[in-house]
């Protein structure tokens, strides 16, 4: 499937609620940020929102001795996702957090929904799995779409992304295979639950 096919597909679906809310879910460099710009840009009156907003800040996770793990399911603030997620049926504007890589630290109501959005793309690791509170998000996606990157494809990514972020070749390594690529394996078993599983797709 394509960008383009993908995103008439979902600009088909009826409005059952005041918004189309649609989830993009996949491993950690999957492409969901990517995919869902792009989808954006297609799509009449859409905007992604991003669960990275909702990652538990580092003095919690030192509390918790958890930093080492930062970006599996445990260090986000779920509760706070899903009750975010279920008031983007509200009128008007709807603000919501982001996450500041470069300070690696949330900030608060950094955004916000536009009024006039109709469909709003979400975007996150997490948006599929069944435990709770995550499972609540299941009853409020209009669609939803996982990422099924090859993990040979995950890795290299990965790693890139580390070497960007100035770490050298081992540490990058140590740091995509000490944690990513074990979120990575973990959100697996979850992409069945998907209305559609996507492999890489291709812009046209």
């Amino acid at each position: 499937m394509t960008l383009n096919e993908l995103a008439a597909r979902i600009a088909q679906l009826p409005r059952v609620k005041h918004r189309r809310i649609i989830a993009i879910a996949g491993p950690p460099a999957s492409g969901k940020s990517t995919i869902a710009e792009q989808l954006a840009e297609r799509i009449p009156n859409a905007c992604v929102v991003p669960m990275d907003g909702f990652h538990l800040d580092n003095e919690t996770l030192d509390r918790m001795g958890q930093r080492h793990r930062k970006g599996a399911a445990h260090t986000f603030d779920a509760g706070g996702f899903v009750a975010l997620v279920r008031s983007m049926q509200k009128e008007g504007p709807v603000p919501y957090p982001l996450f500041d890589r470069t300070r690696d630290c949330v900030v608060p109501n950094a955004s916000s929904i536009p009024a006039d959005c109709d469909t709003v793309i979400v975007e996150g690791n997490y948006l599929l799995l069944t435990d709770a509170p995550w499972d609540a998000l299941t009853l409020e996606w209009d669609f939803s779409v996982y990422l099924d990157v090859p993990m040979e494809v995950l890795r290299a990514r990965l790693i890139q992304r580390w070497l960007d972020h100035g770490l050298n070749r081992q540490d990058a390594v140590n740091r995509a295979e000490s944690n990513d690529l074990i979120n990575a394996e973990f959100l697996g078993q979850f992409g069945e639950r998907a209305d559609l599983i996507c492999p890489i797709l291709s812009q046209n």
